[in-house]
């Protein structure tokens, strides 16, 4: 999915790079090879591809990725995630380390209870959370042998939670062997797991970096990112809209949305949407949020 000109990975991508990364593990799923493929065509960075067949949660993700694992230590970034944080005093640290943020309601994320600077609790997804402290998807494995042996121990035991094996319970099952673990906070966490945060880290990311899109009979709203290759006609782009490469629009308005690649959009006033790749939408005046390569028509 294009945020502000480039898919969620690439803003993981860059940072890490930027962090003086060189190596990196992707452990994929859905569309693995079109993954694959955006790095290795965009990043001259070591890569390794690994596919997790059966969705058994994160810590059987990292479980059948150990093979690249080695005794050096490791970052563990979940994907749907955009950061802006100074990791150095993070990689300069003796401990492991977990990124936290303080949210309202932290019931869809893992949380951590801290004292002292370390954790004393980690629970995944609470339903009376104890903690306000939200996990974000940032994890620094200062031994990676321990968190492997913690992941080792709650398959054994068939530990899960809401059916999956959690990374969460891994990182609490490694604290209660003796590992001492602490946290830093990341107050530039830009969540992408649901639409509205989605759409709300976009808004975040263009009102620091949009493009300049000028056609004759289309007027544009900053903040916008439009890719050089989207033919756009008679319509109305912005604020707050991502139009990913490929894309046409024709006859219709588009603000505070994100378009994927390839998509077609006509006659239509698109808001508070997100429309995947090769998707088609025409006709009237919706709120919508569709996956890659799926039809809808207003008008029938």
């Amino acid at each position: 999915m294009n945020v502000a000109g480039k898919p969620i990975l690439g803003h993981i991508m860059d940072k890490i790079i930027r962090d003086g990364f060189t190596e990196a593990t992707l452990i994929v799923g859905y569309l693995g090879e079109q993954v694959a493929e955006y790095v290795r065509t965009t990043y001259d960075i070591k890569i390794d591809i690994v596919e997790q067949e059966e969705r058994k949660g994160l810590a059987h993700a990292i479980h059948i990725a150990r093979h690249t694992i080695g005794t050096e230590p490791v970052l563990i970034i979940l994907g749907d995630t955009i950061f802006d944080v100074d990791l150095r005093p993070v990689l300069a640290g003796k401990h492991s380390s977990i990124g936290v943020k303080h949210v309202e309601d932290p019931r869809r994320f893992g949380i951590a209870e801290i004292a002292d600077g370390l954790v004393t609790k980690l629970v995944e997804k609470p339903e009376h959370p104890t903690s306000n402290n939200a996990i974000v998807g940032l994890y620094w494995i200062s031994r990676p042998a321990e968190l492997l042996a913690a992941i080792d121990a709650i398959m054994k035991k068939d530990l899960r939670t809401k059916g999956e094996f959690q990374l969460t319970d891994a990182l609490e099952e490694m604290r209660r062997s003796g590992v001492k673990i602490s946290t830093f906070t990341v107050d530039g966490w830009y969540d992408c797991g649901k639409p509205e945060t989605l759409l709300g880290t976009n808004r975040h990311l263009l009102d620091s970096a949009s493009s300049e899109y000028r056609r004759p009979g289309v007027v544009v709203i900053p903040p916008v990112f439009i890719s050089p290759s989207a033919e756009i006609t008679h319509s109305v782009i912005g604020p707050y809209a991502t139009i990913a490469a490929g894309v046409r629009i024709a006859d219709s308005i588009v603000r505070n949305s994100i378009v994927g690649e390839e998509a077609r959009v006509a006659m239509t006033l698109l808001e508070n949407s997100i429309v995947g790749g090769n998707a088609v939408v025409t006709g009237s005046f919706k709120r919508i949020n569709i996956g890659d390569s799926s039809e809808i028509d207003f008008q029938s």
